[in-house]
């Protein structure tokens, strides 16, 4: 059973890795498309666009005031880019994702992470939105796994004991709380991901004991 340590240079080599999957296919995407609802409440593919954009560039900015990234400075970001043509929206998501992770990298606290991974998650989100198999299906190494382990722990989410993709992998998230029992979570990792990310679960196969679906989502 793993548990991964922070990895600082890892949420930068994520963003860039969806810069290069991501880009292409919004760039090469009709407009209409982007009017889809996804599974963000109230948000088309445009607005969650918009949202992922305006994050990662106030990362990369410093403008990390008291209240960013609450509910209401995220649609205050997206209301102000409402009336931008969309490909100044894409270019300042491609900026967002070229330059965002080495300002991540030197927050120690890892806080800045969950961006790293919710970006990955709303690509998710657009690719789902459009019908895309595997829409929350990871990659390579895994790095989506490692920061949603380390997202876990900063978000104070209990300790789940994951058994993944018929037990080839193992993994352990959130924290242990003191008098409670590791919770038990048999899943695939696109469940896994819908799970601890907020998404809708019909259609989904997975059993958990000793902790509650809403305990382990780690965006509120």
């Amino acid at each position: 059973m793993s548990e991964e340590r922070r990895d600082p240079a890892l949420p930068g080599r994520l963003l860039l890795t969806e810069r290069d999957a991501l880009m292409p296919l919004l760039r090469s995407a009709p407009e209409e498309l982007f009017a889809f609802r996804t599974a963000c409440p109230g948000w088309t593919v445009r607005e969650v666009v918009a949202h992922c954009a305006a994050a990662l560039v106030r990362i990369v900015e410093g403008r990390l005031e008291e209240g960013v990234f609450s509910p209401g400075s995220n649609a205050a970001d997206v209301a102000e880019r409402a009336c931008w043509p969309l490909r100044r929206v894409l270019d300042e998501l491609e900026r967002g994702l070229s330059e965002a992770g080495p300002v991540i990298a030197l927050h120690e606290d890892g806080l800045l992470d969950t961006v790293a991974f919710g970006e990955w998650v709303h690509a998710g989100d657009v690719r789902d939105a459009w019908g895309a198999a595997g829409a929350y299906a990871v990659a390579g190494e895994a790095s989506e796994l490692v920061l949603l382990s380390v997202a876990s722990r900063k978000r104070g989410t209990p300790l789940v004991h994951a058994v993944l993709d018929d037990g080839n992998h193992t993994m352990a998230l959130g924290n242990k709380i003191d008098g409670r029992p590791p919770a038990r979570l048999v899943a695939d990792v696109p469940t896994l991901i819908r799970l601890y990310s907020g998404r809708p679960l019909v259609g989904t196969q997975y059993e958990l004991e000793g902790a509650d679906e809403r305990e382990l989502v780690i965006y509120r």
